[in-house]
């Protein structure tokens, strides 16, 4: 099994044509000032003003077609025909692993766990600055960057197979559903094993360094992982408890 070795300081994204982002927004005037501040900064930016519109956008891929026809989605929630929520979902139970930043006047934590956990990649409460959304859509394209490093095929370890270019996991020959956090994590613990992993290190791996959140997130998706992966949760025998440093697989 080959690993593939993740850098600590990843390049920086060139503002090239290549970088193509879509922005999802309803309302006029901010969808006009996300679209003239982007391609200010470079990018080559696309702007709907509804769910259906984006959706029909997102999955017009050919079969032929490399890369997906955008690299980053700036997505606002409360839209008309298709909303923001079940956007993401939509488009992770296809299998589109495109990023998404939510934009939203909802600030709750529970309206961000929410977001985060349907598929988005970040969170930005409205009203927001230029700059911090700038600065947030080049690190979500710098880790995006990272995912076209060549990868291996298939991971395996006992009877669990992960299949990265696929997105797709099995367990004693059955397919399991995991969310994108708990993906991204299994990957990274695969291509590590018995490494052991502080839970600041994973929510930098996984989550990102501009991650603004509470190290337990990492204690809940090690759970829920655990509960697909594991014959007994409670003795797990692949995602191990290292006391007072972490977690490690293997």
């Amino acid at each position: 099994m080959q690993a593939v070795e993740l850098t600590d300081a990843p390049a920086p994204v060139a503002l090239t044509e290549a970088n193509r982002i879509l922005v999802v927004e309803d309302e006029d005037l901010i969808r006009e000032m996300l679209q003239l501040s982007l391609t200010e900064e470079g990018y080559c930016v696309t702007a709907v003003a509804d769910g259906r519109a984006a959706l029909g956008l997102l999955l017009q891929t050919e079969p032929t077609q490399a890369l997906p026809p955008f690299d980053l989605v700036v997505l606002d929630l409360m839209l008309p025909q298709v909303n923001g929520l079940d956007l993401c979902r939509l488009l992770r139970r296809q299998g589109n692993a495109t990023p998404i930043l939510i934009l939203s006047a909802r600030g709750s934590e529970t309206d961000r766990v929410l977001g985060l956990e349907v598929g988005a990649d970040d969170y930005l409460v409205k009203p927001f600055s230029t700059r911090e959304l700038i600065a947030r859509c080049r690190a979500l394209l710098r880790r995006q960057k990272q995912n076209y490093l060549p990868q291996p095929t298939v991971l395996h370890y006992k009877d669990i197979y992960c299949y990265p270019q696929q997105c797709r996991v099995t367990v004693r020959g059955e397919v399991v559903n995991l969310s994108p956090k708990e993906f991204r994590l299994l990957e990274l613990f695969m291509n590590y094993p018995r490494r052991v992993w502080s839970r600041e290190s994973l929510l930098d791996r996984v989550w990102g360094s501009d991650f603004v959140g509470d190290s337990k997130t990492v204690d809940v998706h090690i759970r829920w992982l655990r509960q697909k992966l594991e014959r007994d949760p409670s003795h797990p025998e692949y995602i191990l408890t290292v006391r007072g440093f972490g977690y490690r697989f293997g």
